[in-house]
Parts: C-alpha cells; sequence; structure tokens
C-alpha cells in the first residue's frame, strides 16, 4: 500500500512514516513537498504503482469512506472479469446495501456526473467515487503521463484520457460496480467553493471538447490543436 502526502502542513507525514515503519516492505509513503492537489497525487502514486511493477493499479480516498474491505471485494470483482481494464466503484443506495451519504452531496452529484457523462459521451452514474481500479495498459501510462488540469474534476479527466489515448479503451472495458459500503465522513476538505471550481472545471472541459474534440484533455495536445 502507497500513502501519498499531499504536502501537508501538520502530522500527517509522520503518522504515515510510523505506519510505514511498522509494516516494511507492505506500506510506503510518497510524500510532496508541496500541496499539488487530489489529482496530483493521484497521479504520482500511480505511477509508483506502475514502477513497483503491479498489474493493477487503485486510489481509495484516505479517509476510508470506502471501507478497505469492500476495496478487495473491488479488486476480486476486476480480476473476475478479465476483459474489463477499468472497474469503478459507485455509490448507488439500495437495499442490502449500506451507503451512508448526506441528501445535498446527493443531489449535487447527480447533477455533476449527468454534465461529466454529457462531457465524455459516455454512459457512467458516478464519476467521482473515490475507489477506482485499472490494469496495466498502454492507455493508462499515456493517461497519466500528463499533470491534470482540475484538482477535482482528474476522475473525468483521466476517464477522457483513456478513452482518447492512441491505443484508447473501448467502452466495453469499463465497468461501474455497486458498493455495498460507503461512509460519508466528517471533515471533508470538499468545500463549497471546492464543489463548485470543480463544477466549473466540468463545463470548461466541455466546452474544450466540443471545439477540439479529444485533444482536449491532454494538454500536450491542445497546444499543438
Amino acid at each position: 500500500m502507497l500513502f501519498v502526502d499531499d504536502g501537508s502542513k501538520d502530522r500527517t507525514l509522520d503518522v504515515l512514516r510510523s505506519i510505514e515503519k511498522q509494516h516494511p516492505g507492505r506500506v510506503e509513503v510518497l510524500s510532496l513537498a508541496s500541496n499539488l492537489g487530489k489529482g496530483e497525487a493521484v497521479r504520482l502514486g500511480m505511477l509508483r504503482g506502475l514502477e513497483f511493477g503491479s498489474r493493477i493499479v487503485g486510489y481509495l480516498d484516505a479517509d476510508f469512506a470506502t471501507p478497505p474491505k469492500e476495496f478487495h471485494r473491488l479488486l476480486d470483482v476486476l480480476e473476475s472479469k478479465k476483459e474489463v481494464q477499468v472497474l469503478m466503484g459507485t455509490r448507488i443506495a439500495r437495499l442490502g446495501a449500506t451507503i451512508e451519504r448526506k441528501a445535498w452531496r446527493h443531489y449535487l452529484g447527480r447533477v455533476f456526473a449527468t454534465a461529466a457523462s454529457n462531457v465524455l459521451d459516455l454512459v457512467v452514474y458516478d464519476t467521482q467515487c473515490g475507489a477506482k481500479l485499472f490494469r496495466d495498459h498502454p492507455a493508462l501510462r499515456q493517461a497519466l503521463s500528463e499533470p491534470f488540469r482540475s484538482r477535482w474534476a482528474f476522475d473525468v479527466e483521466l476517464i477522457g484520457r483513456l478513452l482518447h489515448s492512441d491505443k484508447p479503451l473501448s467502452v466495453s472495458e469499463f465497468w461501474e460496480e455497486p458498493l455495498w459500503e460507503w461512509h460519508d465522513r466528517r471533515g471533508s476538505k470538499l468545500s463549497w467553493a471546492s464543489m463548485i471550481r470543480t463544477g466549473m472545471d466540468v463545463l470548461w472541459m466541455g466546452a474544450l471538447v466540443a471545439r477540439f474534440g479529444g485533444a482536449a484533455f491532454y494538454p500536450s495536445r491542445l497546444k499543438n490543436a
């Protein structure tokens, strides 16, 4: 397991180093010198995982809103679906599941998901769930080769890049798996201002896609467009 410390100013790094010492060879800490945003922390973390030689990499929110046992279950689902390259956890409140989410977050999430689906031209229920797994693939390596423009809507950028890489993934290689358990944790860093900025980022992406197509997801391509 790799913990990414995104330039924290408190004792987070000390706590992570302590965990690393307690579990040598099983836990590693990647410390970023300054705060670069969640998107960059995830990107650099997954690149490190690929450097380790992992055939499957993914990310999970540090507050464990998705319990570790659920993440293990998602891994089992991906292992059983050999044709799937990307598995995304999705938060659907239903009988038999424990999905604890504030009502306002749920409804804002539905609006966001609709906008993201339109930008990606992909029917996806929950782009922002912080539980995703990816098989090592040329499309993934290319998607991670450039920093994301958005600090929070990077999930949408990542999916867009995978669909528009030099060796793109097909829609059939994506899979959304409903979670059995998810808990909205107190102390979330996603403020109202961040949510508004995230929504604006997606609208901006939509405008770029409308003008430049799939090149909009790659800053280097956009410069040459």
